[in-house]
């Protein structure tokens, strides 16, 4: 079978990876092309795009790179006309993805979407194309259930979370290798600034003065190799920070996060990942003023972090826009480091999440159901 799959974000990276794994499991023949970054193309298939030029985020950031985005939408229907493939799969990035589906499917190409846009919480109107373009809808958050069965959605399948996988299979790897002691004692605390460059920006150089007033830590920054070390040097030298206890580590997020006492989060995928590894956390998000401002008009939601929307309830502060300066960011810091009380409160917070995440297997299951769908693709052609 021949199967199309667009990724368009880091996450996405990691998710499509273990999707094609399971995948190449499920039918040993498979044909993959897709887009996507360096965790994708480690297993196999054929790259189109690259992550690195196409993940931009807000109102603002999407405007200034339309002319980008729209020449990648040009290229991308051209392909998969070309390609023909049994089955497109949309991993999460809906703004791109979304768009294309409707075109697979006005093509007569069959659709799996894997990981849902969180269309609970904004553009509720993306409903409708959904029923009509897609033939399956994976979605990953228990909390999505009671909503896509009042959507009258009958195509949305709960698949399960994949990070749950992901975290099992680390910890597995990281059992059977040895490791080497650090002369460096003091406690860790993981930076996870996010995945793009405008998050990057923006929340590094507060999370690095925090790290200036705290050498009893050593603070290990979970850096992207397909930034390169050398970026994040550079708002370093911008912000004119360079703390002596403050190191980057590309591609170590889960290293770091298996030994760290403590974690400041940028919103994200990261904030479930640092739950399932049982770090205490603060979430932080600063993005463009305009984009925020028309964000708050149009997103009806009580939280941003995935920890607390998934448990409905505050286990993680917060610290957005406004709220993400040094004061609330050592504020914050004291409370997940010294507050024993406090850790403990978020640790079992964080135990009624993973509960609530159910069972692993969500790559396996997803595969088995793009395989099907590919098949009944096919079937279909030769009828």
């Amino acid at each position: 079978m021949k199967y199309y799959i667009i990724a368009g974000e880091a996450s996405g990276d990691l998710h499509g990876a273990n999707l094609m794994k399971a995948l190449m499991k499920q039918d040993p023949q498979a044909e993959i092309r897709f887009w996507g970054g360096d965790r994708m193309a480690a297993v196999g298939g054929t790259p189109v795009r690259h992550i690195r030029d196409l993940a931009y985020m807000g109102f603002v950031e999407v405007t200034a790179h339309l002319r980008t985005i729209e020449a990648n939408i040009r290229f991308c229907k051209q392909d998969i006309l070309q390609n023909n493939p049994d089955v497109c799969v949309f991993i999460d990035y809906p703004g791109f993805n979304l768009g294309i589906a409707k075109f697979t499917h006005q093509q007569g190409f069959k659709n799996v979407y894997y990981i849902s846009p969180q269309v609970w919480a904004w553009k509720k109107g993306r409903l409708k194309a959904m029923r009509r373009d897609l033939d399956v809808l994976c979605y990953i958050l228990p909390s999505e259930r009671d909503f896509f069965a009042h959507a009258s959605m009958p195509q949305a399948q709960y698949v399960g979370h994949p990070l749950l996988d992901e975290v099992e299979r680390y910890r597995l790897e990281a059992s059977n290798t040895s490791h080497t002691d650090s002369s460096d004692t003091r406690p860790v605390v993981a930076l996870l600034p996010g995945s793009r460059k405008q998050e990057l920006q923006r929340m590094l150089p507060p999370m690095l003065l925090l790290a200036s007033h705290h050498p009893e830590y050593q603070f290990q920054i979970a850096g992207m190799q397909l930034l390169g070390e050398s970026f994040y040097r550079q708002v370093m030298d911008r912000c004119g920070l360079h703390p002596d206890n403050v190191e980057v580590l590309l591609d170590q997020t889960y290293p770091i996060l298996s030994h760290s006492f403590a974690a400041v989060v940028c919103s994200g995928t990261a904030t479930l990942e640092t739950a399932i590894f049982r770090v205490p956390q603060m979430v932080c998000y600063k993005a463009n003023a305009v984009s925020v401002a028309i964000a708050r008009r149009l997103v009806k939601i009580k939280y941003i972090s995935l920890v607390n929307i998934i448990s409905d309830a505050p286990v993680v502060k917060e610290l957005i826009q406004s709220d993400f300066s040094i004061d609330t960011l050592e504020s914050e810091f004291n409370n997940i480091t010294i507050d024993n009380d406090y850790r403990q409160q978020m640790l079992l917070g964080y135990d009624k999440v993973i509960d609530l995440l159910g069972n692993r297997g969500a790559s396996e299951r997803t595969a088995q159901i793009v395989a099907q769908t590919a098949l009944t693709k096919k079937n279909i052609s030769k009828k």
